[in-house]
């Protein structure tokens, strides 16, 4: 007999239900406070909303543990006090509209978030008042306000961050982690307030101590330039203005963290500004490195959206078209007019005369077709000699770099072998022009060809024996960097030693090199080791003892150091020098490509050249 399907039992009809207040603080809790640096964040703030010219943070565990921020501001009164962490009440609306807002907060939800999940203390002192008041709120629970010591100004003190949520303080990272994304949050804070003092102490260390500075000089400090080499910027289109200092073509960086964006001397990660930034950049600098700047736009209260996230970092723009253009052209000029010391170019940006043909119906390039590569591929009709045999790569320090073993040929004779041909000439002492068998015309991006070169050298090297060959120095070199990205590299020293790259700490924000990379030579190291300190700061949540991870991030550090030890543009090769380059490209895999994405080399058919000659069509 069959057994009857069973189904089921249909679920209970839920019922709808109030959450209760201390629930609802913890929820919007979650959305305004996801990490120490976002409680860090909103109390600085306050403090600059509050008119502080001074303010002190000190951080354990990069917040963790504990955060204490200490203002000069005008200070709250009991009362206000008893008001500051009841959610949504703040002083910084004075109607009922979000238009006219100008301070950097005004949701009246900071303080009771922080209260919902942590340890708060809140003291504060009014000018006129006698003494100072504190109120504590532990985990929601609030204490009233009580008398104590203190200056006219603020208190605060954040102690056991999310111990009343413990499913959001595991997902913490480590205290370095979590202390690199406080700095940032300081360093873009620090920006907006040049009229403020900041002191900032991590663990006791002070990681940075600014007084009251002009905009030139806090853009330099938060920068790490000087003044005399930051381009202004001073541009104005209808009722926007845009404002700042620029780093000129010379001073680029391997990752984005280098440049900072305030709205309204609120700062933003803005994704279209981004955008519009590399665009503007885009003529001058070489793909895959990023500008340095500190710009500030100032935009029509009515015309701006700051209520779009509880972080409000995100922003919306009335008109994106034309805050995206007037970026780009401001840019543009002021990087055509250059600077004394910036490393600005002096060139125009005044389109080039181009030829013009007729309209033709668009038929489909051949431009760039596939590199067909070989193993092993047989020598030029000349015998090939045990030195060229054993040739591996062609960095300027390399003795390897020797000429090709086979003299130049005439373009009946080239060997069908060589896809990529003989070599017949360098133009602009960058790109080689060589001649195909099938007698097609190649065009070779000598520094991007050896990019890649390098960069597969290096990486069958580390995935032969996990490490690359070191070259000691003869005099070990200090490198001097921002503290954070000092750390980072000290974080990674073993991983790094793996690389050739041998490391020692040598006091606050300098590192002393000892060894390189044997393949790449001792040249450019300062610049190398920047960017690989780049590389690595610029993703605090790789963690040092994350192999894994850091096994994800090894080949852009490769590919870095590759780009450090390539052949470079601007340098005149030898016929052989071309020759033997192109012979390379042939037997290395993906040499259609540099380590940055970008072509290593073009093809241009007879077909093409008489049509751009208008011989055919």
């Amino acid at each position: 007999m069959t057994e009857a399907p069973s189904f089921p039992h249909p679920p209970s009809r839920p019922t709808i239900r109030r959450l209760s207040g201390h629930i609802i603080d913890l929820i919007a809790a979650g959305e305004v406070i996801e990490r120490p640096a976002a409680a860090l964040k909103e109390l600085v703030e306050n403090a600059i909303d509050a008119g502080a010219t001074r303010i002190v943070v000190a951080l354990r565990a990069g917040g963790t543990d504990r955060i204490d921020v200490t203002d000069n501001g005008f200070g709250m009164s009991p009362l206000e006090l008893e008001l500051a962490v009841e959610r949504h009440c703040t002083s910084k609306l004075q109607d009922d509209h979000l238009v006219q807002i100008r301070t950097l907060g005004f949701r009246g939800e900071a303080l009771p978030s922080i209260g919902a999940s942590a340890r708060l203390s809140i003291t504060s002192r009014t000018p006129d008042a006698d003494s100072a008041w504190c109120i504590r709120v532990d985990g929601g629970v609030i204490t009233p306000p009580q008398p104590a010591s203190g200056p006219v100004g603020t208190r605060i003190v954040v102690t056991d961050l999310f111990f009343a949520t413990p499913a959001r303080r595991k997902f913490l990272k480590s205290a370095r982690v979590e202390s690199g994304h406080a700095e940032s949050v300081m360093r873009r804070l620090a920006l907006s307030a040049p009229h403020c003092a900041m002191r900032v102490l991590l663990d006791d260390k002070v990681l940075f101590d600014l007084p009251e500075q002009s905009p030139i000089s806090r853009a330099a400090s938060i920068l790490d330039t000087t003044p005399d080499t930051l381009i202004p910027l001073d541009e104005q289109r209808g009722a926007v203005c845009l404002s700042g200092f620029a780093c000129g073509p010379a001073r680029t960086r391997a990752t984005g963290s280098g440049q900072f964006i305030l709205v309204n001397n609120r700062p933003v990660t803005d994704p279209m500004l981004r955008t519009a930034i590399r665009v503007a950049y885009r003529p001058v600098i070489e793909r895959g490195r990023f500008p340095v700047m500190a710009l500030h736009l100032k935009v029509p209260l009515e015309r701006l959206d700051v209520n779009v996230h509880p972080a409000k970092t995100e922003l919306r723009f009335a008109d994106e078209a034309e805050i995206r253009s007037l970026v780009i052209g401001g840019l543009g000029r002021a990087l055509g007019h250059g600077s004394k010391g910036g490393g600005g170019i002096h060139a125009s940006f005044a389109p080039r005369p181009s030829i013009v043909y007729p309209p033709r119906p668009p038929e489909p390039r051949e431009t760039v077709t596939s590199l067909p590569l070989q193993a092993t591929l047989p020598t030029a009709s000349a015998p090939q000699t045990p030195q060229a045999a054993s040739r591996q790569g062609f960095a300027e320090t390399d003795p390897a770099f020797a000429p090709a073993a086979r003299a130049p040929q005439q373009p009946e004779a080239l060997d069908p072998a060589f896809p990529l041909g003989a070599s017949i000439a360098q133009v602009f002492d960058t790109y080689i022009l060589a001649l195909a068998p099938d007698g097609d015309l190649i065009l070779v991006d000598q520094h991007a060809a050896h990019e890649r070169l390098t960069h597969e050298r290096l990486r069958e090297q580390y995935a032969s024996g996990g490490t690359l060959r070191a070259q000691a120095l003869l005099l070990p070199e200090v490198v001097d960097l921002p503290r954070r990205e000092a750390e980072a590299l000290m974080a990674r020293a073993e991983d790094l030693a793996k690389l050739g790259i041998d490391l020692e700490s040598f006091g606050p924000g300098s590192v002393l090199l000892r060894s390189v990379p044997a393949l790449l030579g001792a040249k450019d190291i300062q610049g190398l080791l920047k960017d690989v300190a780049d590389e690595l700061a610029g993703d605090p949540d790789l963690d040092a003892a994350n192999t894994g991870s850091f096994t994800h991030h090894l080949d852009a550090i490769l590919a870095r150091m590759a780009c450090h030890g390539s052949i470079r543009a601007g340098r005149r090769l030898k016929p052989e020098e071309m020759d033997a380059l192109l012979r390379e490209m042939e037997r290395t895999p993906r040499a259609n490509t540099c380590s940055h994405g970008r072509p290593t080399w073009l093809r241009l058919t007879r077909r093409e050249l008489e049509r751009l000659f208008g011989r055919v069509k």
